[in-house]
């Protein structure tokens, strides 16, 4: 590309405006178009982009023969506005989940393997500082052969949009919305074993999950191969005595490291790594992280990136989330 992505957006409440902020800082990409059904987000979006042109829906996104489309939408349309946007010749930035089931989500990385178009979806700890030099070490083998990982994300609040609470619109409640994080933590930083097991338990209202209902805790298990242990726990409003409790903890023969929110913060994290009883400083706030996922993905796109066989993992992350919920 000779000159500067144009990209739409589609959604731009809170979390998508501050992606399309992420993006519109690094320089490389330009807003050229916003689509939201409330005049009100729409008017504080065009406050980041003045020149880009409010539009209908995807139809008037699609109409602008857009190089990008950054899709920030309840969960039920993501699979099917993203596979849109890529057969339009489109990339896609997604928020999670990329689809509610593992074949939603395959259908959005073969739409994107045949257009040849950069997907990518939010999964944006993995950009944290700490998870950075955990990941490192994990890399450099640092902590010996890892044979244990801890993940949790409880969540003192619940989702405020009443499309939260569907199945049939949102694919699950808290591992769809706060446990594919842990999920895909568990398997990036680990290069992404084969997950051989997979249990699993679903309450709602502190009692297990009924049809028609979706689950506000869990607690699930990965048996990976090699005989390594994964537990992830999350929630939404657990009396937890603060805002959220996010961890990532890793053990291995040589010692380990985990990343753990400081006082409840939904956004500041320390990383430490363990020796014995010992513990060393990796990183610690303030670390401007929330954004990262959206950088990156537009400056690839600026550098005239393609589609990234890497994408082929966001099905894995799905399948383990099918696992989860029974469905495989």
């Amino acid at each position: 590309m000779t000159s500067r992505p144009r990209l739409g957006f589609l959604g731009v409440g809170w979390i998508g405006r501050h992606r399309m902020e992420a993006m519109l800082a690094t320089g490389a990409v330009e807003a050229a178009a916003i689509a939201d059904p409330s005049g009100e987000m729409a008017a504080e979006a065009l406050k980041l982009a003045p020149a880009a042109k409010r539009v209908e829906g995807l139809e008037g996104l699609l109409a602008e023969r857009l190089d990008g489309i950054v899709i920030a939408t309840p969960s039920a349309l993501h699979a099917e506005q993203s596979i849109r946007a890529l057969e339009a010749g489109a990339a896609v930035f997604c928020q999670k989940p990329l689809g509610r089931t593992a074949s939603e989500a395959r259908a959005v990385v073969d739409a994107a393997r045949k257009a040849d178009r950069l997907l990518a979806v939010d999964l944006s700890y993995r950009f944290t500082e700490g998870m950075r030099r955990i990941r490192a070490l994990l890399d450099e083998g640092a902590l010996g052969e890892v044979y244990a990982v801890d993940l949790i994300f409880h969540n003192a609040y619940g989702p405020d949009k009443g499309w939260f609470y569907d199945p049939a619109l949102s694919g699950g409640g808290c591992v769809m919305d706060l446990g594919v994080h842990l999920v895909d933590l568990a398997l990036w930083s680990l290069d992404f074993p084969q997950v051989e097991r997979v249990s699993s338990d679903l309450l709602s209202g502190g009692r297990p999950l009924r049809e028609g209902q979706v689950e506000d805790y869990a607690v699930a298990n990965l048996a990976l191969d090699g005989g390594a242990s994964v537990r992830l726990a999350c929630s939404w409003r657990l009396p937890a005595g603060q805002e959220a409790v996010i961890s990532a903890a890793f053990y291995g023969t040589e010692g380990g490291a985990a990343l753990r929110n400081v006082g409840g913060s939904f956004y500041d994290f320390t990383a430490e790594r363990f020796r014995g009883t010992s513990t060393e400083t990796l990183s610690s706030p303030p670390d401007a992280w929330g954004g990262r996922a959206a950088a990156d993905w537009a400056g690839r796109l600026a550098r005239g990136a393609r589609f990234d066989p890497a994408a082929e993992r966001l099905v894995d992350v799905s399948a383990v989330l099918d696992r989860i919920y029974g469905r495989a």
